[in-house]
């Protein structure tokens, strides 16, 4: 489904990847981890196209989108959940997630069923201020809204950052179900235990490029993985 080959990008005089290259097929949930810094959420934002790369090729379903406009890239079906969340502090949840859906038309209502089943919390919360919401809370609003545009490739950047622990297993809890729906994934995680858990494969990602790949109970076992991110 999504095939990057070989892709550098630079802020500036300071590069961040240096010939990337990775794949996701369809229906997988593909996790990339590394320090702060390596380069993972420079990967996702090459592909959403709010970067450039400088060279290399990033494919998507058959599409050369290397250097196509993000809202061509959300229109073929691409949807980026940023870290930091972004939702739009000053709309109520019900707008926030309305936002997400504004490159298609129809099943708006059964969109926001979906989302509600998801995160029944937001059902709660519709006419809320987006910025009155808790962490957690945002970072379920983020991924609702995410999913309003019914992605068939969904980006996801560091979801669990700076949320309690029982947050966290809510979060990925929603992940795992959206695995078992068929949603294919890319995700950028620092908690690389709950990566590992939830991964089909793993590429692991050291100052802007792939030093290891393969599938998630694999590199597990890694020494180097168990050394540097598992703390064995």
């Amino acid at each position: 489904m999504l095939e990057i080959d070989n892709i550098h990008v630079a802020y500036g005089g300071i590069r961040a990847l240096n010939g990337v290259s990775l794949r996701v097929g369809p229906g997988e949930l593909v996790a990339l981890i590394g320090s702060n810094g390596a380069g993972k959420s420079t990967t996702l934002r090459a592909i959403s196209g709010l970067l450039r790369s400088r060279q290399g090729r990033i494919v998507y379903d058959g599409h050369d989108i290397t250097r196509a406009a993000t809202d061509r890239i959300v229109a073929l079906g691409i949807s980026h959940c940023p870290e930091g969340r972004r939702i739009f502090g000053g709309l109520s949840v019900r707008e926030n997630l309305v936002l997400g859906a504004v490159r298609r038309k129809g099943a708006l209502e059964e969109d926001l069923g979906r989302v509600y089943t998801l995160f029944p919390r937001l059902r709660e919360r519709l006419a809320q201020a987006g910025g009155t919401l808790s962490g957690g809370e945002q970072q379920m609003l983020a991924i609702g809204r995410a999913l309003m545009s019914r992605p068939a490739l969904l980006l996801l950047d560091e979801p669990s950052l700076g949320l309690a622990p029982l947050m966290v297993e809510h979060i990925f809890n929603v992940v795992r179900e959206l695995k078992r729906q068929g949603t294919t994934m890319l995700l950028v995680e620092q908690n690389v235990h709950h990566a590992l858990d939830v991964a089909d494969r793993v590429y692991v990602m050291e100052t802007g490029r792939i030093t290891l790949e393969g599938p998630a109970a694999e590199l597990r076992r890694n020494p180097q993985v168990e050394r540097s991110y598992l703390g064995r």
